[in-house]
């Protein structure tokens, strides 16, 4: 069945997403705070080119937005009269990677409003967001999901239901968290194991065939961190972003949480060391440096 989608945030992620959904008959009314990524993805997949969200907005069965963070996505929706522009019983599928504390009160507004918010962040990257296998986190009203769920299957092969409102982007930055952690960790032994006359290479494969195996050494050292390429497409400045998010929930939930704190501070300081457009691969480079 053939719905009118709102879909905010054509970058990396959004392009590929929107194009699933356009392919799949659903009427994209797009909008991107760039013109000319406007402008290129809207001529790309058919979609109707819209001056603001809020134009987006109107006459939308479904709101899409896959933004940088919670504060765009809340600055989009309701200072900018996104939400405001829907109908009433639309629904926001949030797939950014955002606070789930702040989601939680944004729905609360929403729904206030009329409007029904679900959070449904994602995992895989550009790679997978390009072949529409991406692993979805939805979070919310069960039946709203299942209202969603057409959509999410048609940008992702892996849907999992993780709970109430915000549960979704809580279940992201944890994801993240662990996937930070084993990406420094994997990096440092690389770099270890080298100074002592052991192969990168090697090494990697002997990681893929031990319990040290994880989704750097799967996905990452190969592909983007011995190649020198450093081009998977996420950025140090949200890899650090998320961190921080996991570490302020444990704060909210009252877990004392050192470790997550810990990686927190060394990512900033990668931050620091190679600016937040660094893709957050050349945690490699990082660890190679010699004057930290």
């Amino acid at each position: 069945m053939s719905v009118t989608v709102a879909f905010i945030g054509l970058g990396q992620m959004g392009r590929p997403m929107s194009g699933h959904l356009a392919k799949a008959g659903q009427r994209i009314r797009a909008y991107d705070a760039s013109p000319d990524q406007l402008a290129a993805v809207a001529g790309e997949i058919g979609a109707t080119a819209c001056a603001s969200a809020a134009e987006a907005a109107k006459g939308a069965d479904v709101l899409i937005t896959m933004l940088p963070d919670g504060k765009i996505v809340r600055k989009v929706l309701l200072d900018d009269g996104a939400a405001a522009a829907l109908p009433k019983g639309a629904t926001v599928i949030e797939m950014s990677s955002s606070d789930p504390v702040g989601t939680r009160a944004l729905g609360e507004t929403l729904a206030a409003q009329g409007v029904v918010l679900v959070d449904a962040p994602v995992s895989g990257g550009v790679a997978r967001a390009k072949t529409a296998q991406l692993s979805i986190m939805a979070g919310g009203d069960a039946a709203a999901i299942e209202r969603a769920r057409p959509l999410l299957e048609t940008m992702g092969n892996r849907i999992f239901l993780t709970g109430p409102l915000g549960s979704g982007h809580a279940m992201k930055a944890l994801n993240n968290y662990c996937s930070a952690a084993g990406l420094a960790a994997v990096c440092e032994a690389l770099v270890i194991g080298r100074a002592f006359g052991l192969d990168p290479a090697a090494m990697n494969e002997v990681l893929n065939a031990s319990t040290g195996r994880n989704n750097a050494t799967e996905v990452k050292v190969k592909q983007f961190l011995l190649s020198g390429a450093f081009n998977s497409g996420f950025s140090a400045g949200l890899m650090v972003k998320d961190l921080a998010t996991a570490a302020d929930l444990a704060d909210a939930m009252g877990i004392d949480a050192p470790f997550a704190h810990d990686c927190v501070a060394v990512w900033r300081e990668m931050l620091a060391s190679l600016g937040a457009g660094a893709d957050h691969t050349e945690f490699f480079r990082f660890s190679e440096s010699a004057d930290r």
